[in-house]
């Protein structure tokens, strides 16, 4: 076997490696006499021939798409076959060890070299996301560390599979190690850019405490912990502390980003004086360095029981237009027959100079964007990305560049037109409304959002329902604060809004809303990361 001729062309010298979809060997390239890995997909028994014919399909069309990437962080795909009824990879061959090699042989790593691994590996998803490729396995076997100390991630789309095209799994079975899965993923098998982010944060947390953050008896105990519990505690985290709490947020859309998660692993990389245990009073606080607050989470993994002491970390050369976050406050948005009845809340207020999204003008009793559109509504026209945009946007999304000087990704074809100081885009047979308007003139922005729920749930109580899901400050722009909230409308159905409101250097601010029904709200809430990461305001 070990002599095994693949496609005329590889020869199989050894077996390398071994894992639940497939094995991995030392082979030789016959033709340019040069060693290479080569990976034999074997799809798992209980899979129907149907099924494991299309995954066949399936992992050839992603390896291929996986074969774009070219990044000194991630390890080359050559070619890809198709012999003996079985997919062939061949890819770069790196003599190494694993991560989890190194951590079995050596015990856990310390925060600074696990801060380093981080980057590389960060650095390999932000090339592969920035490529519209997933991993959807980042784990601490798939992580590896040449003999040079080169750091590369390998097996790209090769162990999961997108559930969005007709997800296969057994009774119990998860495609992907289940200590290593993101939640979501494990719940309702979606994969996007933050799940790949759950994953990486999970194996950093393996390698610095030696363990993963869900490690339990069974695979079914580990997801049913996934589930419901925090991750275990740390111990050895120290200066990672803060980008392990933000990468392992439960709910997506709160998790950091890679852009977040980069000055925090910088920071880590470089720390030579705090200790690594317990003692050290790292929490939740410093991941406001990173665009995030957490502390207030219900869901946030536990931290020291020490008050926070963590000033927010420096952000050296950052972007402005990178931490927006989507879904701010045009208040209450409305779509689709969700109606409020609210009360003027510019009533006698003037927009400063050249405010975006038009002149703030008094509100009237049915909040913006709540009717059908006008007339004069325009459909939102699919564009050619402009030259200096640094993000992918989703299939049927576009770039608008509005005439008052902010840019935001938007859907095409739905209606947008202006009612005052509010630009709308309305879903035309739905109910989901993105926004973006001219807010108060350098307002603090966590007093705005509280004194906005407060205005609006005492008295008559306008909004019947009212659960607030969260009122928090965030590093961004020149300060800015998210307001999170569900409520019933009219029609008796309830609908959920998260909505930034932020400064920026022109004693200008902004509010971004982002609103759905409730029952939707899970799946447009992946929306957000793309919303915040587009818009771009008049600075």
């Amino acid at each position: 076997m070990q002599q095994l001729l693949i496609a005329g062309r590889y020869r199989l010298l050894d077996l390398v490696g071994t894992g639940g979809m497939g094995r991995v060997w030392l082979a030789r390239d016959e033709m340019l006499h040069r060693d290479v890995a080569v990976k034999e997909v074997v799809p798992p028994s209980w899979l129907a021939e149907a099924e494991r014919a299309e995954l066949r399909l399936r992992t050839l069309r992603e390896a291929r798409t996986a074969a774009r990437l070219n990044h000194p962080n991630v390890v080359r795909i050559y070619d890809v076959v198709h012999d003996r009824e079985s997919p062939w990879i061949v890819m770069e061959y790196v003599r190494s060890r694993s991560v989890q090699q190194i951590i079995s042989a050596e015990g856990p790593l310390s925060p600074q070299r696990t801060a380093r691994i981080g980057l590389a590996v960060l650095a390999a998803l932000r090339a592969a996301h920035i490529a519209g490729v997933l991993h959807r396995d980042v784990k601490p076997h798939n992580v590896l560390v040449a003999d040079d100390g080169r750091v590369v991630l390998t097996d790209f789309g090769l162990a999961t599979f997108d559930g969005g095209e007709g997800a296969m799994t057994g009774p119990g079975t998860v495609f992907g190690s289940p200590q290593f899965v993101a939640p979501e993923r494990a719940r309702e098998g979606v994969s996007d850019p933050r799940t790949d982010m759950w994953s990486l944060g999970a194996t950093l947390y393996a390698t610095v405490e030696g363990k993963s953050p869900y490690a339990r008896s069974s695979a079914m105990a580990t997801l049913s912990a996934l589930a419901t519990e925090p991750p275990d505690p740390m111990r050895r985290a120290g200066p990672l502390r803060p980008v392990l709490t933000g990468l392992l947020q439960r709910d997506p859309w709160r998790r950091l980003t890679a852009a977040e998660a980069e000055p925090l692993l910088s920071s880590a990389a470089a720390d030579h004086s705090q200790p690594a245990g317990p003692e050290r009073s790292s929490t939740v606080a410093a991941v406001l360095g990173a665009g995030r607050s957490v502390a207030s989470r219900p869901e946030a993994p536990p931290v020291d029981p020490e008050p926070p002491s963590v000033q927010p970390a420096s952000r050296p050369g950052r972007r402005r237009r990178l931490i927006a976050l989507g879904g701010a406050a045009t208040a209450l948005l409305v779509a689709g027959g969700i109606t409020l009845a609210l009360v003027d809340r510019h009533d006698e207020r003037t927009p400063p100079s050249g405010s975006g999204g038009g002149a703030l003008t008094a509100r009237p009793a049915a909040f913006a964007c709540a009717t059908p559109p006008p007339a004069a509504a325009t459909p939102v026209a699919s564009v050619s990305p402009p030259a200096d945009a640094r993000y992918r946007l989703r299939a049927g999304w576009t770039w608008h560049d509005d005439p008052t000087g902010f840019r935001i990704a938007a859907p095409v074809a739905w209606a947008r037109w202006t009612e005052g100081a509010v630009t709308c885009f309305r879903e035309l047979d739905g109910a989901r409304v993105l926004s973006v308007e001219a807010g108060p003139e350098r307002a603090d922005p966590v007093a705005y959002w509280k004194a906005e729920e407060a205005r609006l749930t005492t008295g008559d109580a306008l909004l019947p329902g009212y659960r607030r899901v969260e009122i928090s400050a965030m590093d961004i722009f020149e300060g800015g604060a998210v307001w999170e909230c569900s409520w019933e409308n009219a029609a008796g159905e309830q609908v959920h809004s998260f909505r930034l409101l932020t400064n920026t250097s022109a004693e200008r601010s902004y509010t971004v809303s982002w609103l759905t029904k409730e029952f939707d709200w899970q799946v447009n809430a992946a929306y957000l990361p793309m919303i915040r990461q587009s818009f771009t305001p008049a600075l």
